[in-house]
């Protein structure tokens, strides 16, 4: 059963302030531990702590934001708020690395003093880790079933931290066996990490702003609702158009037969649209129709000739939308090319001429299109 917006933004919050309050004590001991032990290493664990509770501060803020209502400056709503939230989480990740970065790099050419590692910070800081673990659980899943990537991100930083962490412990089992201070490099490795961290973030989140290609089984799925309708014989270029986490919009194409009404299509539509909302919470926009041949043989034999032309091609996905009009003399169809051919314009010039070729009498009008849901 699927939780309604309130509930998923309610859940959020909680959580959000759950990793808030964890991170605000964890830091406070850590920073108080790595004082006492003069351990550079601990309090750039700290740091960390610290900007992760003002993640969870951001991801509340982009939560309450993205559940403003639309308005006449916004009709789509400010969904994509949260993802924008997300990317003030990566980069205050980065920044969170690379302040106790330049602070190792000059400890290692200019030693200071020696830490002084006690029962209570070992304790502390190994208290930290199981901390750490079962905060970044909780928001990768509740990330995970909510769809917020800014939770889902905070967690596997924590998930990172408790690693982070659990290095302090390694560099100070080195230095109580062995006498030998690692402490600069355990910084620098832990500012390396959380860099590296707040980079995958930014990227990722960047990615999914700029359009990422569609979720392969969520457009299958609806697919399969559309095409259950009866005298639906084909559905095709499906766009969905992302305005935040299950916040989404669309157009399609079904293919219908030519005996139709424009009554019967316009019932058919509302009845697809209607469906389409209530099972998979996205909304049809527009219903594009493309009308399938049943009265002339002649049409159906042009349109097996094209199809075998084109589908010779190994990069091609898909045609659709074959029409002939045998008095304008024109025949136009969309075909579907794989990005995973080198050059999607050259196969397009090729089959273009092969289909001329054969029907020199007609204009051939192809459309080059794109499967936004390629697998």
């Amino acid at each position: 059963m699927e939780m309604d917006k309130k509930e998923r933004d309610s859940l959020v919050v909680r959580t959000s302030i759950t990793g808030i309050i964890a991170n605000l004590v964890l830091a406070a001991f850590k920073f108080f531990a790595g004082l006492m032990a003069h351990s550079m290493a601990i309090q750039a664990d700290a740091i960390n702590n610290m900007s992760d509770a003002a993640s969870s501060i951001v991801t509340i803020v982009g939560t309450k934001l993205a559940a403003k209502p639309a308005d006449k400056k916004h009709p789509f709503g400010y969904g994509r708020m949260e993802y924008l939230s997300s990317m003030v989480i990566g980069t205050l990740v980065l920044f969170a690395g690379l302040h106790p970065l330049r602070d190792a790099v000059k400890a290692i050419f200019n030693p200071g003093t020696l830490p002084d590692y006690s029962h209570i910070t070992l304790l502390v800081v190994s208290g930290a880790v199981i901390v750490k673990i079962l905060i970044g659980r909780l928001f990768v899943s509740t990330g995970k079933k909510t769809n917020s990537d800014a939770l889902v991100n905070s967690g596997k930083d924590a998930l990172f931290d408790s690693i982070l962490s659990a290095s302090t412990l390694v560099g100070a089992a080195v230095y109580l066996i062995l006498g030998v201070s690692v402490e600069p490099y355990v910084a620098v490795l832990i500012s390396l990490f959380i860099i590296k961290a707040g980079i995958e973030m930014l990227f990722e989140t960047v990615s999914k702003l700029l359009g990422e290609s569609g979720d392969f089984e969520k457009a299958e799925e609806i697919k399969k609702t559309i095409m259950a309708f009866e005298g639906v014989e084909g559905v095709y270029d499906m766009v969905l158009n992302n305005y935040g986490p299950d916040a989404f919009s669309g157009s399609v194409h079904i293919a219908v037969p030519d005996t139709y009404s424009a009554w019967d299509i316009d019932d058919l539509i509302r009845d697809i649209q209607v469906k389409v909302y209530h099972e998979h919470k996205v909304i049809l926009n527009a219903v594009g129709v493309y009308s399938i041949n049943t009265k002339d043989p002649f049409y159906a034999k042009a349109e097996d000739k094209v199809i075998s032309i084109v589908k010779e091609n190994e990069f091609v996905r898909q045609i659709h939308g074959f029409h002939m009009n045998r008095e304008r003399k024109t025949i136009r169809f969309d075909v579907v090319i794989s990005f995973d051919a080198k050059d999607r314009v050259a196969v397009y010039n090729e089959i273009y001429s092969q289909v001329q070729k054969a029907f020199p009498d007609y204009t051939v009008q192809m459309a080059l299109d794109t499967d936004y849901f390629e697998s």
